[in-house]
């Protein structure tokens, strides 16, 4: 089947944008940035292979799995979503995203997440972390904005813990308006002074109307105050499997099931007042309990440590698109009708997804978190040109 064939079906058997529902679209299009976004299309279905050196069996998994209705809605959310490049736009029109974590532990998850976001396209990116995890932070890249304001037990005396809670709380504060998004647990340990004043930030960011993306050890804290984001529509947890099992077993006091995944799920999203769940595996499932979406496009056989975190900072800048996104939209109402929230997890889990299978490509085994982030750009144009 050819490009021409494939556009002379109907739109509503390939869920296609108005705009791409014409015979010969590749032929009547009037300049190279229309085509190009109309061959991305095309890629991202899988009509003519999966990027090169792919194998031959690879690219007929790649075709089949694009062929289901929710790949096709998937792939159509990101480009609904994703603003292109104007130069009437100033710094900061295209997202201010915040992490929020880092410890002495661990400073790559949050490092992963911050420059995660810049990649895609956010302007701006802040970290939110320890005084001794802020000097690997800063060192690893210029480009972030590093707060040193988190302090654990070890460093603090208990006599001073309301003091500094407050005058932490205080500094988080004076930049929380500027934020579009917020991520919420990468690299933040599990200390308990910190994980309260953390508790403060999020109570914070829900005053402040922010969506918050919570991953990692936010997660750890979430589970087990679950009205730190209870009734909060602007709330995304990003679970992994354990994550996920144990906040089944703490809301629904069962063991998660495979064969009612959708349903429990939706289920569990609702019990928890509407929060938005992605639960990450070989297909990524999202929920705000009233709609259940799968994201099965894409992928990489390699599992290395780090990809959450990309994924949750991906979230997060897709998530504050989604907020912005409506003329792009106002035509879909598949698309219109769905929570910002379910739009940017969509979004986010086929660009990792699309990423780590360009990274795979090349390094095959070796294939590191920091190979998945470096062609996070040329994913994202290949998915949607910028012009």
């Amino acid at each position: 089947m050819s490009c021409f064939d494939l556009v002379s079906v109907p739109r509503r058997s390939l869920l296609l944008p108005p705009c791409l529902d014409t015979g010969l679209w590749v032929m009547r299009a009037s300049s190279s940035s229309v085509l190009r976004r109309q061959q991305s299309l095309i890629s991202s279905l899988g009509i003519g292979g999966y990027g090169r050196g792919r194998r031959r069996v690879e690219v007929k998994q790649v075709r089949s799995m694009s062929g289901s209705a929710a790949n096709v809605y998937a792939a159509n959310v990101l480009r609904a979503i994703t603003p292109s490049l104007d130069p009437s736009k100033y710094k900061g029109q295209a997202g201010k995203i915040a992490v929020v974590g880092g410890c002495r532990e661990y400073t790559g998850a949050p490092y992963f997440a911050a420059i995660s976001a810049l990649k895609i396209g956010a302007d701006l990116s802040h970290v939110f972390c320890t005084k001794d995890a802020s000097p690997v932070i800063k060192s690893y890249s210029p480009e972030l904005i590093v707060h040193p304001i988190l302090e654990e037990s070890y460093s603090v005396r208990d006599e001073d813990k309301g003091h500094v809670s407050s005058k932490m709380l205080t500094e988080v504060g004076k930049w929380m308006e500027r934020f579009d998004c917020l991520v919420v647990g990468p690299g933040l340990g599990r200390d308990p002074f910190l994980l309260d004043c953390i508790s403060e930030i999020l109570k914070l960011a829900r005053q402040s109307n922010i969506p918050i993306v919570v991953d990692g050890d936010g997660l750890f804290l979430v589970t087990n105050c679950l009205d730190l984001v209870r009734g909060y529509p602007l709330a995304i947890l990003t679970p992994n499997i354990n994550e996920y099992k144990r906040l089944v077993q703490q809301v629904l006091n069962c063991e998660v099931s495979d064969e009612d995944a959708h349903q429990q799920l939706q289920m569990l999203a609702r019990q928890i007042g509407g929060v938005t769940i992605m639960r990450k595996g070989k297909s990524d499932l999202i929920s705000d309990g009233e709609i259940v979406k799968s994201v099965s496009l894409y992928g990489s056989p390699r599992r290395c440590g780090g990809q959450g975190d990309i994924l949750s900072g991906s979230v997060a800048v897709f998530t504050s698109w989604a907020r912005r996104c409506s003329l792009s939209v106002e035509n879909n109402s598949a698309i219109s009708q769905t929570s910002p929230t379910v739009l940017g997890c969509v979004a986010g889990s086929v660009l990792l997804r699309k990423a780590a299978g360009v990274a795979f490509e090349s390094k095959r085994r070796s294939t590191l978190t920091t190979d998945i982030i470096e062609v996070l750009g040329r994913s994202l144009e290949e998915l949607c040109p910028a012009c």
